[in-house]
């Protein structure tokens, strides 16, 4: 009887709602997935680990370089284990550096991971990452002015995602900065898949025969394909990984107006060009490596 009363409720109520009402409760879609979580490249930061002796020199250096500000230096833990570190946020018109001088030896897997990417929903930005196929390095946890994760994409790329409790306002970038991944083929679409899913990128040229003297392996060609997103741009480098040093060690392409005179304030500051200009797709390219050993590749800008 007990449950005959409640079943002829249950009817008495859907006869209330009515037919169309029932129907929609129980075939509404799931909640769509935001179309980004980013919130814009000049919050995409290049993670630079150097000794903490070098720090202020390198520091320094990629100012006078690239121009820009500072954040005021300071000491924290950023990790969820104990460690401390000198930080400092370089804020450049070429693209925004957060740069850790560790006093303590560096917990995994910090150390590993190219870039910090700030998000507006960090739980849902990791759990889009993984539903794409990225890894969780870390479990997500606090830090002093926010929460943070690490997350692996296929082939083995290291990335940081972050959101600020106080919400931060950095100028918008002259030009935007690359993030180059350096892949072979076994991994390259299993990332190309991962990342323009999670990210909502779109692929802007890929060029499968491209010279490969732009990345010192002259007489090969390897593949080049470029990205963009909320987040930025990206070059995923193909290859058969047979390169030659300092390739693949480079972690962010920064484009300037005009390459010769970046050099040139570079080298007086103090940083050692590795791989003089060269041509290379439709700019010119050359590799740096700065004081505290950040090798980085710079490129007359695209747009020039």
């Amino acid at each position: 009887m007990k449950r005959a009363s409640i079943f002829a409720a249950t009817l008495m109520l859907s006869a209330a709602l009515g037919p169309t009402a029932v129907f929609a409760r129980r075939a509404a879609p799931a909640k769509p997935e935001a179309a980004s979580y980013a919130v814009g490249p000049q919050y995409d930061t290049a993670h630079v680990y150097v000794p903490q002796d070098q720090f202020d020199t390198f520091v320094s250096s990629f100012v006078s370089t690239f121009g820009g500000t500072t954040s005021k230096q300071g000491q924290f833990q950023v990790t969820p284990t104990s460690s401390k570190t000198k930080s400092q946020l370089i804020l450049s018109p070429a693209g925004t550096v957060s740069v850790f001088g560790f006093l303590t030896p560096i917990p995994y897997p910090f150390g590993h991971e190219r870039t910090g990417y700030l998000v507006t929903d960090l739980d849902a930005a990791v759990t889009s990452a993984v539903h794409h196929g990225a890894s969780r390095l870390i479990a997500t946890f606090p830090d002093p002015i926010g929460r943070d994760s690490v997350v692996q994409w296929p082939g083995g790329v290291n990335m940081q995602l972050y959101w600020h409790t106080a919400k931060p306002n950095y100028p918008t970038l002259a030009t935007i900065p690359e993030n180059r991944v350096y892949l072979t083929s076994d991994a390259a679409d299993a990332f190309l898949k991962s990342w323009s899913g999670y990210a909502k990128a779109r692929v802007t040229s890929d060029q499968r025969a491209a010279d490969g003297a732009e990345i010192g392996e002259p007489g090969k060609t390897y593949r080049r394909i470029r990205v963009t997103s909320g987040y930025g741009d990206m070059l995923i480098v193909v290859s058969d990984g047979q390169l030659p040093w300092p390739y693949g060690h480079d972690v962010t392409g920064y484009a300037v107006p005009d390459l010769q005179a970046t050099l040139a304030k570079a080298v007086a500051a103090g940083v050692e060009t590795l791989v003089p200009p060269h041509s290379a797709g439709d700019g010119q390219s050359a590799m740096v490596r700065f004081p505290g050993g950040y090798i980085a590749e710079v490129h007359s800008s695209v747009n020039k």
